[in-house]
């Protein structure tokens, strides 16, 4: 009677047991010895660092050095903000000046990576020492001459044959520099001319007062009146917003036609970049800014 007693007492307390335990929780196994003793914390694997967002988009800073004539100071204003907005990790520095002073300091390694010249003759001056390479120029656009006297035309300028009058203050640019070079050349077809006469050039030339290193002293010098006449290129008398000059037509038969090359230096430590800045001068929106400042495009 005491062992039913107890098997039921055992009975009872087993079924409490296992209402008390959670159901579906398995029960906890043993983990061998072995497998602990041989469990251990994993090798950390190497990675590489992404490459942060702003040099994946874009190459790194770089500045080009622009040496151009001081004609295209304007235009190529202009053009430089343009690409620079193409190519916003670019900076343009551009050195203004005589074509002449800009061949002289390439060729004594000034750090230039594109030279625009105002003629062939100072392009040639580089290729010869050897900065760039003769078959990269290229001609980009054109420019033309015009005659032009101060607004209050003291010396009552008429007619390009005024400019031969004894007494009449004239300025040029020197010989060295492309529009005073070009400026010769249209005294030359001026004094075969019948209606100015074979002493004509000696007459006007007798009337220089002064030959600047760059066609802007020209036309800041006549602008302010310390000169009767200067020759400049149509696009320099075009930035006179002011009227401070009046300006003489020069005719197509004794005119002559100015043209600009352009040639990355072969040096450059920015080549590509260099060679796209040429390719958007020459390209349709290039040219057009030129042609907003009065240049003639290339044909």
């Amino acid at each position: 009677m005491r062992s039913r007693f107890g098997f039921v007492v055992f009975l009872v307390l087993a079924l409490i047991a296992s209402a008390c335990t959670p159901q579906g929780s398995p029960a906890p196994t043993a983990v061998p010895l072995t497998e602990l003793t041989a469990t251990s914390t994993p090798e950390p694997t190497a990675t590489v660092a992404p490459i942060p967002t702003a040099i994946a988009m874009h190459p790194p800073a770089i500045t080009l050095n622009v040496f151009a004539a001081s004609s295209l100071t304007g235009a190529f204003g202009d053009i430089g903000k343009a690409f620079e907005a193409r190519y916003p990790w670019v900076t343009i520095t551009f050195n203004f000046a005589g074509s002449q002073a800009l061949a002289t300091q390439i060729n004594s390694a000034a750090p230039a990576d594109v030279f625009a010249s105002a003629n062939n003759s100072q392009m040639e001056v580089v290729t010869k020492a050897g900065r760039i390479d003769t078959s990269v120029p290229k001609p980009f656009v054109n420019n033309r001459l015009v005659a032009i006297y101060p607004r209050a035309n003291p010396a009552n300028i008429q007619t390009l044959q005024d400019l031969a009058k004894p007494g009449l203050k004239l300025i040029l640019a020197d010989k060295t520099v492309p529009v005073g070079a070009y400026a010769l050349k249209y005294l030359d077809n001026a004094a075969r001319d019948a209606s100015l006469g074979a002493n004509y050039k000696t007459d006007v030339l007798k009337n220089v007062v002064s030959y600047e290193l760059d066609v802007k002293s020209v036309l800041t010098k006549v602008e302010l009146g310390e000169a009767d006449a200067g020759i400049v290129y149509t696009t320099d008398a075009a930035t006179d917003t002011t009227s401070q000059t009046g300006q003489l037509a020069i005719p197509d038969a004794l005119n002559v036609i100015a043209v600009y090359p352009i040639a990355v230096v072969k040096d450059s430590p920015n080549l590509s970049m260099a060679q796209a800045f040429v390719d958007y001068v020459l390209s349709v929106d290039g040219q057009a800014i030129l042609t907003r400042y009065g240049f003639i495009p290339i044909q």
